[in-house]
């Protein structure tokens, strides 16, 4: 049985981000295990929080709701704090994800590696996707864990198809809808979203798992940029998140579409 460790920054990243993969590898007998680098504390508060409750305690319980979805067996916490956008004052602030020194925060990871002998780990590519200083972060502690692991695992990166996006927002202005962005824009860090599609090398196809990725979705319907999430119809949402894109470092260019984690 392969174990597959998702590493995210925050709790909702792995439902928009890799649900669909989770959900398959399950299915096909994969142990799944996910870890998040922070509580997601700089997310939408909800109304209906609760006093004497942070949203940290919401959203891990959200986290949780969202794992029995999924089928992971595993959801483990690195216990850092959330750094807001580029630029914030909470970059600096004490336990932040982003002013977390390499080595400290990798070697949480390993000991996770280690006590599940993980044969796979999933990060972020080289700019976190769209330049969130914690999805960067992310890209660099997991390598470094992968390092540090008493035995190292095969390391994937989770991406945005660029070209795929461009494509697709084409697509639609053409039928007279704008959704207004463009993946060339600037993101958080200046840089574009995502990877081009030479640079990715595995797309794996959810869509008979859609279903399942829009509940895991919905069990972090605290967050606003969830809610926007699931107010598309089904069709364009599955056209819109029924693709997961992973970049193999070291791995031949080309890109495959088997599902890389069993």
């Amino acid at each position: 049985m392969t174990t597959t460790v998702f590493f995210h920054a925050h709790p909702d990243d792995e439902a928009s981000g890799t649900s669909g993969s989770m959900a398959l590898t399950s299915r096909a007998g994969g142990r799944v295990v996910v870890v998040y680098a922070t509580g997601g504390e700089h997310g939408t508060v909800p109304d209906d929080l609760g006093e004497g409750r942070s949203l940290a305690d919401h959203r891990r319980q959200e986290a949780e709701a969202a794992a029995v979805v999924t089928g992971t067996a595993r959801v483990a916490w690195l216990g850092y704090v959330d750094s807001g956008m580029t630029g914030w004052e909470h970059n600096a602030w004490d336990l932040s994800f982003h002013g977390a020194e390499l080595d400290e925060a990798a070697g949480r990871l390993a000991a996770i590696l280690d006590e599940e002998d993980a044969d796979v780990l999933v990060g972020y590519d080289w700019h976190g996707g769209y330049g969130h200083p914690d999805h960067v972060k992310v890209h660099h502690v997991a390598h470094r864990a992968a390092e540090l692991a008493a035995r190292r695992p095969r390391v994937l990166e989770n991406t945005m198809n660029r070209d795929r996006m461009r494509e697709q927002i084409e697509a639609a202005k053409a039928v007279g809808i704008d959704p207004g962005f463009s993946p060339d824009d600037p993101m958080d860090d200046g840089n574009p979203m995502g990877l081009p599609q030479s640079e990715i090398h595995h797309a794996v196809d959810v869509t008979e798992v859609i279903d399942v990725k829009r509940a895991a979705l919905a069990c972090h319907a605290s967050q606003g940029d969830v809610q926007e999430m699931l107010q598309m119809p089904r069709e364009i949402f599955a056209a819109a998140f029924g693709v997961e894109h992973y970049a193999e470092p070291g791995r031949p260019e080309g890109m495959v579409s088997a599902l890389p984690f069993v």
